[in-house]
């Protein structure tokens, strides 16, 4: 895929997830790697609403402009160069890196145990796919960074304790729907939580079982589901593809 239409899969995420309400102020980042860029990486500036955000507003951090970007915060914030950068040097699955802190996901971050109990379809679609990075030790600077990317191992998703949820993929629309899923998913839990009742937790078997029927249900649902979001977009204000 050419950089010009992997940025307007980006910006269209970005523009669904202020719709969503799972950005955070002018806060937290997404990027994807460039094809046409050897080890950089489009992220979005500093100061900018996701829901302002179109494709050519991204900045490219050139790999050998790395370590020169940190200095710039004008520019970009350095705790997205940092975190971004570092996992997508660090973890080949990552070409795609959705980082926020979304109601949902964030309040399971802050629990002592912040485990997704198979509650629902949505939950058990993450049944034991989940890495959890539970030392929190401040902004994601470059000791913090590291060890985030070292947490990752082979998941697509990384709960970070006290902190929020950050989705690495191979695609923008992996990346995304693992990202709409597992909020819909916290969602979920936390609101069964909140009735005080017992929780129906199926067996593992079960659970085991559905996390695979999602994995084999059908390769291309995150791409239906990327297509038909910017779909609504380009009806709505295509003006993220500007």
């Amino acid at each position: 895929m050419k950089s010009s239409e992997l940025l307007n899969d980006l910006a269209a995420v970005f523009r669904w997830t202020a719709k969503l309400n799972m950005h955070e102020g002018i806060a937290n980042h997404l990027s994807v790697c460039s094809p046409e860029a050897g080890g950089g990486f489009y992220v979005n500036g500093t100061g900018m609403h996701f829901s302002k955000i179109k494709a050519s507003d991204l900045v490219l951090i050139e790999d050998k402009k790395f370590e020169e970007m940190k200095n710039k915060p004008e520019i970009v914030d350095p705790t997205a160069i940092n975190i971004h950068g570092t996992i997508h040097k660090k973890v080949p699955n990552a070409k795609c890196i959705l980082h926020v802190h979304s109601k949902y996901a964030l309040a399971l971050s802050c629990l002592k145990d912040p485990t997704l109990p198979p509650i629902d379809q949505n939950t058990m679609r993450f049944y034991n796919r989940v890495a959890v990075y539970k030392e929190f030790g401040g902004l994601g600077f470059e000791e913090e960074s590291e060890k985030m990317a070292n947490s990752i191992g082979n998941y697509n998703i990384l709960l970070l304790a006290n902190h929020g949820i950050l989705t690495a993929a191979p695609t923008i629309a992996q990346a995304f729907d693992d990202l709409y899923y597992f909020e819909k998913a916290c969602e979920t839990y936390i609101t069964a939580l909140s009735t005080g009742k017992e929780l129906n937790i199926v067996n593992p078997e079960v659970a085991e079982k559905t996390a695979q029927d999602w994995e084999n249900y059908s390769t291309d649902m995150g791409e239906l589901h990327l297509k038909a979001v910017r779909s609504i977009l380009d009806s709505e204000d295509p003006s993220y593809k500007q």
